[in-house]
């Protein structure tokens, strides 16, 4: 019985490939010496594959930044503005695209479908020129060959390609992205070429976008695609791979009819209908299954039981020597390696298995598919599930009270929106078009070392806290000299927007190196919820507290939100998703309330991660939108109308979510609006009325350049023409941790300067 895994994670599991990446764009090593880790990185991934004795080990999943990006590298598809005179893609072209650069701004950044992964989104249009720029996958494959592995080489599908691209800038946004299928399948017909010749025997396309409701215009692309690859395919094994959900009847229906195709992979843990539609359509005789039974996006141990009795019903579909065991997805959205956790409690970690530890059980499944079940495994692998399902502290039984009670109420502030912005402008006295920022600060060397230190007991508690009070009164004098009007504290004494509050919370578990790729070199260790959530005590008042102290000007309360907590971290699935969240909403609503109380007057609960949750069916949106809002607003229908409550946004498409997000019933919303072009601010121009105070974020954060104040000002004016004057505020598109202040002060410098401007501008034309 056959063992595939459907990728891995690549920072490596100390975060190699993140500290390299780094130290290249600081200019502190060479091209080569990243390459080196990289390479380094792979050679050890492979290894530890092919020694767990998987059969189809992938390549090319391995990126410098994003596997979007790399496709559109390979394809040649770089935007004129970077300048490109074709050849080779080097680093330069290839991080000016991710990170923009002195001149030009970076590509527009988004969530790869329903998790908080990013990428890059292709910029194309009927100009776009396509040439073989990249030869990434098929060097990756012959490095594993000389190493003796013989890998699967893994490219991201041509028609998912075409779907996640967008129209570039003055390109219609009415064109068919589709219509290039034509110029970019000559391109794939060279690297699938170029592979053959290198000794591949299988090759694995990811079509993820199958996953989605799909019209029957773009189902006919799939066929019409491998179709004219067949002729190139031709003494190939070829696996198209789905995953994050059931795959559509009419989707599965056109992909197993593919002629060109040998395998079919599916992800049985999110796609608990596709037994069914497999069992009622049937599957094509002589073709492979590839099984994804292993869960590629959360940390717990496999359920080798329930999996093996799906593989058995599976295998008397499909036939024994055609079922291959596989992961749900690739492992990139897992931590790394469970051995590298040497703190974490010991029965909680009896329960979970990262990248590593799946690798195992994979081949494990498969081994005993085959009649050479290790019962040993089998065995503490029961115990480990049956510890987790009696464990007392996974159940508190009055934080359940609690949360069933919700039910029978929405959960509003009693007063409208536009009546509270009233009563908090007299209290607030702000001036049109308010400045503010999102939350953090940039996170020095020496703030990192302070908090390293703390945890390692080298200083003292007293220590501590005199050193991050120093950092709070840097970041307010700062606030203050600039001028802005509302302030934040810069969160220095937090790793982890999400780290931090799971760390205060009950029915939370932490990793020591846990982490997990976000973007780029970007990576987070989220939480692990194991059990009820509630709030042992006050998480951020006192230093919330502190800072209001230190100026005369409004101070944000910083908090984040359940539906964000929830998202961004690895969740206990025991139980519903909302049940949690609902636990969380609680407890974040006892914090809003205990800030409140102590005087804090602006409070931001971040949904960061609203949208990226978004079910990727329409038929299972409005479930998931209503409980998400619901958790927001239960947090914060308590406070007075003077107290105001502002939430944020990042990296999303919130157009088709406009009206949830309305529904949430903030006072102020700051939303990423620059890098994506100012896409946000079309919903406006169609028609939709919003009332609140909203701030599209007028730069982008995620790159080292410093706008202009012209350049600031321009896109405020764009915002002046869809939104009136009263409810808009000026802010950066997110917090600042990531930046240098070299970067942040010229920036935050040229914000204020663009927002006076324009308060110059209107009053004169009064």
């Amino acid at each position: 019985m056959a063992s595939h895994i459907a990728g891995y994670p690549r920072m490596g599991p100390k975060r190699e490939l993140k500290f390299a990446l780094e130290s290249f764009w600081d200019g502190k090593s060479s091209a080569e010496d990243l390459q080196k880790v990289a390479a380094e990185l792979r050679s050890s991934i492979w290894k530890q594959m092919s020694d767990a004795g998987i059969k189809y080990i992938p390549s090319n999943t391995f990126s410098y930044y994003d596997q979007v990006l790399d496709t559109t590298a390979l394809l040649g598809a770089v935007p004129e503005r970077y300048n490109w005179n074709g050849g080779e893609i080097g680093f330069d072209t290839y991080f000016s695209m991710a990170r923009g650069n002195a001149s030009v701004p970076a590509m527009e950044m988004t969530k790869w479908f329903d998790t908080n992964y990013h990428f890059i989104v292709p910029e194309l249009g009927p100009h776009t020129k396509f040439s073989y720029a990249s030869h990434k996958a098929v060097s990756e494959y012959k490095e594993a060959k000389a190493l003796g592995i013989d890998t699967v080489p893994v490219l991201i599908g041509p028609v998912t390609y075409l779907l996640l691209s967008k129209p570039a800038k003055g390109v219609q946004k009415t064109f068919p992205l589709l219509s290039l299928l034509d110029h970019i399948l000559p391109i794939y017909k060279e690297v699938i070429a170029d592979l053959k010749a290198a000794g591949a025997s299988w090759i694995q396309f990811d079509e993820p976008t199958l996953v989605k409701d799909l019209d029957s215009h773009q189902l006919e692309a799939f066929t019409k695609a491998y179709s004219d690859l067949e002729s190139t395919l031709s003494g190939l094994n070829v696996v198209v791979e789905t995953y994050f959900a059931d795959v559509p009847t009419e989707a599965y229906k056109t992909i197993t009819a593919l002629n060109a195709v040998t395998g079919f992979g599916f992800d049985f843990v999110r796609g608990t209908k596709t037994l069914d539609v497999i069992k009622n359509v049937g599957f094509p005789s002589g073709k492979y299954l590839f099984a994804g039974v292993v869960d590629g996006r959360n940390i717990w141990a496999n359920d080798l039981a329930a999996s093996l009795s799906t593989l058995q019903a599976l295998e008397n579909i499909v036939g024994k020597d055609k079922l291959v065991v596989s992961t749900s997805s690739s492992l990139l959205h897992t931590a790394v390696d469970l051995v590298n956790e040497t703190k974490l409690d010991g029965e909680i970690k009896s329960w979970l298995a990262f990248a590593a530890q799946k690798v195992v059980e994979v081949n494990a499944l498969a081994k005993a598919l085959a009649g050479e079940k290790d019962e040993a495994f089998f065995s503490a692998n029961a115990a480990a599930q049956a510890s987790r399902k009696s464990s007392p502290r996974v159940t508190n039984p009055e934080v359940q009270k609690a949360a069933a009670a919700l039910k029978g109420s929405d959960h509003r502030r009693e007063t409208n929106v536009s009546a509270r912005l009233d009563a908090q402008q007299k209290k607030l006295n702000l001036p049109i078009l308010p400045t503010t920022t999102i939350g953090s600060f940039p996170q020095t060397i020496e703030l990192r070392r302070v908090r390293r230190e703390y945890k390692a007991k080298k200083i003292s508690e007293e220590e501590y806290v005199n050193a991050i009070k120093e950092e709070i009164n840097k970041v307010v004098k700062l606030q203050e000299e600039l001028d802005i009007d509302v302030l934040v504290h810069g969160e220095p004494e937090r790793n982890d927007m999400v780290e931090y509050f799971g760390e205060q919370l009950s029915g939370f578990a932490f990793t020591v190196n846990g982490w997990v790729q976000s973007y780029g070199s970007r990576c987070v260790k989220p939480p692990i919820i194991y059990g009820d959530v509630s709030r042992p005590k006050a998480m951020t008042v006192f230093w919330s507290s502190v800072a209001q102290s230190m100026t005369s000007r409004p101070m944000k309360g910083m908090l984040t939100g359940p539906v964000t907590i929830l998202n961004w971290s690895f969740v206990r699935n025991d139980q519903p998703r909302f049940e949690t969240c609902y636990q969380i909403a609680l407890a974040i609503k006892q914090e809003v309330e205990d800030l409140e109380a102590a005087g804090i007057t602006v409070i931001q609960i971040d949904e960061a991660a609203l949208r990226e949750g978004l079910p990727l069916r329409k038929s299972e949106e409005a479930f998931y939108l209503d409980w998400a809002v619901h958790s927001f607003r239960i947090t914060n229908c308590g406070v007075k109308d003077t107290t105001q409550i502002h939430t944020h946004m990042c990296y999303s498409n919130f157009n088709d979510i406009i009206h949830s997000i309305i529904d949430m019933d903030a006072d102020v919303i700051t939303i990423e609006n620059s890098r994506s072009d100012e896409k946000l601010l079309s919903v406006f121009r169609e028609g939709v009325k919003y009332g609140a105070g909203i701030g599209p974020g007028v730069y982008d954060i995620h790159s080292p350049r410093i706008p202009s104040t012209e350049e600031i000002a321009d896109r405020i004016r764009k915002m002046l023409a869809v939104l009136e004057t009263n409810i808009l505020w000026v802010n950066p598109d997110c917090g600042l941790k990531t930046r240098k202040y070299a970067e942040v002060k010229p920036a935050l410098t040229n914000m204020v300067a663009a927002a006076k401007q324009l308060r110059t501008e209107l009053a004169s034309a009064k």
